[in-house]
């Protein structure tokens, strides 16, 4: 099932799926500081897409939270991945938020470098870096939507992918207003 916000520009769109399954241009993963694989949807993607991750990634020498990295898909159905580590929650007491947008918008800038037109976002942060599922979300949209309003032609579509049914719940609730 899936919402979209204004056709005309670009859509936003929320699956509940496995995002190691989506045939798009990008995928994003949220990863830890080392980009060397990890539990959660990190560890999905990795195994996922190969050996040839791992060795790509070493090759790139970490990341720091809220920024961004890319890397080919390699076995996965999606061209590029873009490799950006969220912040873990500490009580909403250490930036976390700003570096959370961060993220978004740092995937955003990369992917829009690549000219990449279909992008799928994991719910960054909300596993086991503990970010709450709804400020999540929230800060999510409003990122993505404030870079959209910028670079209306950047995107043709940029999909929310939930692992869980309670994010996708609070995605299409979200995209629904």
């Amino acid at each position: 099932m899936e919402n979209c916000y204004d056709k005309t520009m670009t859509e936003l769109t929320a699956l509940q799926t496995d995002i190691t399954r989506l045939h798009t241009d990008a995928i994003v993963n949220a990863a830890n500081c080392s980009l060397l694989g990890g539990g959660g949807v990190d560890g999905a993607i990795h195994h996922a897409a190969g050996p040839q991750l791992l060795a790509a990634c070493r090759a790139l020498g970490g990341c720091r939270t809220g920024e961004a990295k890319i890397t080919p898909g390699f076995a996965l159905p999606a061209r590029y991945i873009i490799h950006t580590p969220g912040p873990v929650w500490h009580g909403g007491k250490q930036n976390e938020e700003m570096l959370l947008r961060s993220c978004y918008t740092c995937s955003l800038e990369l992917a829009r470098r690549y000219d990449i037109q279909r992008i799928a976002f994991p719910c960054i942060s909300t596993g086991a870096y503990g970010f709450p599922h709804e400020l999540a979300a929230k800060t999510a949209l409003s990122t993505v939507k404030q870079f959209i309003s910028r670079n209306p032609s950047a995107f043709n579509t940029i999909y929310f992918v939930c692992f869980l049914p309670i994010d996708w719940h609070i995605y299409q609730h979200l995209l629904e207003k």
